[in-house]
């Protein structure tokens, strides 16, 4: 009884940097601007290619797990991840803090399917499982919810490179913690793979995000072939999925009204709880001169209320069924978009903090009603598939957020920024293109140059959130009309 609790504690804690480094970067941002000087394409870059790497690789990990045991998967990308943090902690430029988090990304992508294998394996008791899979769903949101809290402690005290440092003696006590307790497992040899329709998938959506964010700033013939062959690659893999006997992706739960409304919420629900967190982040940063700790304390109201949102969520479904808390969520996202987007986060902090937790609580209720609404929609031999694609509707959705947040908001800042007449024209390009670039590429100049620079550069970022937290206010919205008129009034369960 007791070795079953020790390898759910070794699994817990080989997971809990995984989920925060999904975040932890959000606050390290103008910071690692500086150090590094980023322009704003690579800073989008740095931070999602973690959750872009994942999502297209955590489902043939999970089969890799199949065929070679959770425990031996666990170890190799507990390696991976420790050497990538490694890397990333010392990198000296760009290039090599992207290389690493995509490598991250790689070993992650082995680590959470290992330790859900490893809880299904490990607790034969449902009852016990269902308590270590509620401890390590805690402990994976709370660790994404809390990241930018952490890495604003490290930051306020150390470098940035002590955010990757810290990853490294929890993995060699996790490996020597694996190889010590949790024992071998049966393996499955004849398990397919699908690494090649993996690295396809990847290749199509790296592809297609680069061209797009590149194309914002400097449009071309090239760019235009680079986004067309993600297209041929994305079409390809989609009519493989679909032809194949053993697909990495069953496209045949689509059909399923449910299952595809509950994957367009996730996907939606991630991008708005990452995106917005990464531009808070930034404003406070950048335009209030808050340190990254403060941003990261400003933030913990909605830290919080995404944690305790999951009790709002089953006490409603409980009593009022999915579709109007499904689509009450969506509007109340709605409504706190919109109320954000007017609001003053310096001035009218209290006021900041209500719209913040109670857009927590709205998101959350999106997850998980999602969540509850695919699994109550398949039978239990599709239950492993459906989970999956919803994993990885929540990597993608992180991903998708940090970019399309990114990309409008440098698209409004550029629209919206009034140089000074004294602006030399050298500097034009690098103060027009992010508020980081900016204030990177003035720190010389004259005094009052830097001031008149740093009152347009905030007042342009200002207006440019409020015009994206706008949008997305706009976007749920209408997702919440799409939600009511999709799911059905009355929930039909699938007989397990």
């Amino acid at each position: 009884m007791c070795r079953k609790w020790v390898i759910l504690a070794i699994i817990v804690l080989i997971y809990l940097p995984v989920s925060i480094d999904a975040t932890v970067l959000h606050v390290a941002i103008p910071t690692l601007s500086t150090d590094l000087s980023l322009s704003a394409n690579e800073m989008l870059w740095v931070i999602d290619i973690y959750s872009l790497i994942m999502a297209g690789l955590i489902l043939p990990m999970g089969a890799l797990g199949d065929r070679i045991g959770f425990k031996r998967l666990m170890l190799i990308g507990a390696g991976i991840f420790g050497i990538a943090s490694l890397f990333a902690a010392f990198a000296s430029s760009a290039y090599m803090l992207i290389v690493a988090r995509a490598f991250l990304g790689v070993g992650a992508a082995m680590i959470l399917p290992a330790t859900l294998a490893g809880v299904r394996n490990t607790f034969l008791d449902e009852k016990q499982r269902n308590y270590a899979l509620g401890i390590w769903g805690t402990v994976g949101g709370g660790g994404a919810a809390f990241g930018p809290l952490l890495g604003g402690f490290i930051l306020e005290h150390f470098s940035w490179g002590a955010v990757f440092l810290i990853n490294v003696p929890i993995i060699i006590l996790v490996l020597i913690l694996i190889v010590s307790w949790i024992p071998k497992q049966q393996v499955y040899t004849k398990q397919t793979l699908n690494l090649k329709q993996a690295l396809i998938l990847v290749s199509a959506i790296l592809m297609l995000i680069y061209a797009i964010k590149t194309s914002i700033y400097a449009f071309s013939g090239s760019m235009l072939l680079i986004f067309a062959l993600g297209l041929c690659l994305l079409f390809g893999f989609v009519r493989h999925q679909l032809r194949t006997t053993q697909p990495m992706i069953d496209f045949s739960l689509f059909k399923n009204k449910v299952i595809s409304t509950s994957i367009v919420m996730a996907m939606v629900a991630m991008i708005a709880l990452v995106g917005f967190e990464l531009l808070l982040s930034q404003e406070l940063q950048f335009v209030y001169g808050y340190s990254p700790l403060e941003a990261g304390l400003f933030i913990l109201p909605f830290m919080i209320a995404i944690c305790v949102g999951g009790l709002f969520t089953s006490i409603l479904m409980n009593n009022f069924g999915l579709r109007p808390v499904a689509t009450a969520g969506m509007l109340m996202c709605a409504l706190c978009f919109f109320a954000l987007a007017r609001t003053d986060f310096d001035a009218q902090t209290i006021q900041a903090w209500v719209w913040m937790a109670l857009m927590g609580i709205s998101v959350e209720i999106a997850l998980l009603s999602s969540t509850a609404a695919i699994m109550s929609s398949v039978s239990a031999e599709k239950a492993t598939a459906a989970g999956a694609i919803e994993g990885m509707a929540y990597e993608l959705g992180a991903g998708l957020g940090i970019a399309i947040f990114g990309l409008l908001l440098s698209v409004f800042y550029a629209q919206s920024m009034v140089l000074p007449n004294t602006l030399p024209e050298n500097l034009v390009v690098e103060v027009s293109s992010s508020i980081g670039e900016a204030l990177a590429a003035i720190q010389h100049a004259d005094p009052i140059l830097i001031q008149q620079v740093q009152h347009a550069a905030s007042e342009a970022f200002i207006h440019s959130h409020s015009k994206v937290l706008t949008i997305s206010g706009g976007m749920f919205l209408v997702l919440s009309l799409f939600v009511w008129r999709a799911l059905p009034a009355q929930q039909k369960l699938v007989d397990q």
